[in-house]
């Protein structure tokens, strides 16, 4: 261990990934280093590999153990997958957390929903404004997103200038929010910056980005050829989409009703902190009730197909007093974020059953990205002209073709997933030494690690079912009558149409008798003894080896 300083970067979530995005700095010798943190976002779990789950967070264990050298929390913009975990965990870091004003709103609610102390959010005005963290210096440089006041990171250091993109786009005419300033960019460049952490998402994009400025006409025009009533659906922290969509909707003589919590909160916190001027007025789903339906536009939550959200509502029938019929439309101004297909498509296929006509991204020009595409991507490397290029923000793929990407440029492109710990200073950057990390799940109000068996044994009780067998052993170590057997998730009547649970019920009731005291005695023998036979009886009628679980009640002499 030397103790010579050097600059790290260590991503804990969102690289190799997109979504639960948390990246750790660190300068100081090795092993002392001071620590500041960026983003502590969160991802959404699948039912097949996650189920029950309610978020997934990062694994924050490392740093946790060495919490006493946090000096601070950098929070780039208020997407859930960059701040959704603040209130989780802050509690295991406890540093003070820095934003700008919007993304200081949610990030306040997020400690309080999680009985933090929100006091703890600090506001932070834009570059030049300057927070000191330790040996860290951190400006909040604006940049355009899907989201008002996104910020990269300008990030000094006894090392040089480091610069964290956050997620961005170059968008000159954002609609809501700050635009793309290319000439703060070329002086944040200006005097050098040793590496670029930057976002990769869109990098197998080759058309350059398209600004949100375009979608009001094509929007606008499909809406004046809709005949009944429209629905239109996205993500909901997308303020300036919102009022794209609402206006458009005005402009075609029609009301405007928003629909879903999180939409109302967005738009509140966007009027509440001043970035949203001059939004629509709007109706409430009550008021809309009594509006034709040719003369009304809903603006509903649930682009991602989540089932609780309105969309889903809608596609099962009426909700809030409202009910698509055919005739009408309903459009997805939104992207399906890779692993939603499904459940974006079922919601589709629902409102088609209905008659309703389903416009999205593949029907034309009703979408933009909040993500440069790389053309994009190159302009920010030439802007910023930095001497190593560390891609976040991505898959493993992406990670890659955006190294590769740099690497043609002559940049030096690091690929450092999730673990990967890398020197930023000296002659040498490149990884040097790999931490394990993991995920935490957030399963109901308890916070469970990928590790912890919890989701394991869940998923096997899903995928076989299970078996309960009681029985009830006195006090001289004798089993008492027969044991009873009750069944979860498995046919309870059989190919010979011989009921199963009895069926295991007369083996066990042939097992019992014939077992020695020793076992009858050892609560884990008696147990694998009764679990044997329940799996054999089960995997010969119906070809599954389910779950068992033994409750024994032993009788004490009184």
């Amino acid at each position: 261990m030397s103790d010579r300083a050097r600059l790290i970067y260590l991503p804990l979530g969102g690289a190799g990934e997109i979504g639960m995005n948390c990246y750790l700095y660190g300068y100081g010798p090795e092993g002392k280093e001071r620590f500041i943190l960026v983003d502590i976002g969160v991802s959404f779990p699948d039912m097949d590999g996650q189920p029950g789950v309610d978020l997934i967070l990062p694994d924050v264990s490392w740093l946790a153990a060495r919490a006493d050298r946090l000096d601070a929390i950098f929070i780039t913009h208020a997407h859930e997958d960059h701040v959704g975990a603040l209130g989780h965990l802050w509690s295991q870091l406890r540093a003070p957390v820095y934003a700008r004003v919007f993304t200081a709103y949610h990030a306040r609610r997020k400690m309080e929903d999680a009985g933090q102390d929100p006091d703890q959010v600090q506001v932070v005005g834009a570059y030049p404004e300057m927070v000191e963290a330790g040996a860290f210096r951190v400006q909040f440089a604006p940049i355009s997103h899907s989201i008002p006041e996104a910020s990269a990171l300008v990030i000094d250091t006894p090392e040089g200038r480091v610069v964290h993109s956050g997620d961005f786009k170059i968008d000159h005419h954002p609609v809501v929010g700050e635009p793309f300033d290319e000439d703060l960019w070329r002086e944040v460049g200006r005097d050098g910056v040793r590496a670029l952490i930057c976002d990769s998402t869109n990098v197998f994009s080759r058309h350059p980005g398209r600004s949100e400025s375009q979608l009001p006409e094509p929007i606008g025009d499909l809406i004046a050829g809709a005949k009944g009533m429209v629905v239109a659906t996205t993500f909901a922290s997308n303020i300036a989409r919102l009022k794209t969509l609402a206006e458009a909707g005005r402009a075609n003589g029609r009301s405007i009703c928003l629909m879903g919590r999180a939409m109302k909160r967005m738009v509140t916190a966007g009027v509440e902190t001043g970035v949203l001027t001059d939004f629509p007025a709007t109706v409430s789903p009550e008021e809309a009730t009594d509006i034709p339906r040719e003369n009304l536009m809903l603006i509903v939550t649930g682009s991602q197909g989540e089932r609780r959200a309105a969309s889903a509502a809608l596609s099962r029938g009426k909700y809030l007093g409202h009910e698509l019929a055919e005739g009408d439309m309903f459009l997805f101004s939104s992207k399906t974020i890779p692993g939603n297909e499904v459940s974006v498509g079922f919601i589709q296929n629902a409102l088609a059953e209905k008659g309703v006509q389903v416009v999205d991204e593949n029907s034309g020009f009703y979408h933009v990205s909040g993500h440069a595409n790389r053309p994009d991507l190159e302009a920010m490397h030439d802007l910023v002209r930095p001497q190593i290029l560390l891609p976040n923000h991505g898959e493993f793929r992406h990670l890659r073709e955006h190294a590769r990407v740099a690497l043609e440029k002559g940049l030096n492109g690091i690929v450092a997933p999730n673990g990967a710990m890398v020197e930023l200073s000296g002659n040498q950057p490149g990884v040097v030494e790999r931490i394990e990390i993991a995920k935490t799940y957030l399963d109901g109000t308890a916070l469970v690690g990928a590790f912890d068996g919890v989701i394991r044994d869940r998923m096997k009780l899903a995928l076989n079912g299970l078996v309960i067998v009681a029985l009830v052993v006195d006090e001289d170590d004798q089993v008492l009558e027969d044991s009873w057997v009750q069944l979860r998730g498995l046919p309870e009547i059989v190919g010979n149409g011989a009921d199963l649970a009895e069926m295991i019920e007369d083996e066990l009731a042939e097992l019992l008798p014939r077992l020695d005291d020793r076992t009858v005695g050892d609560d884990d023998k008696l147990e694998e003894a009764i679990k044997r036979v329940a799996r054999q009886v089960c995997v010969s009628e119906i070809g599954k080896k389910p779950e068992v679980s033994v409750l024994v009640s032993r009788l004490m002499a009184g």
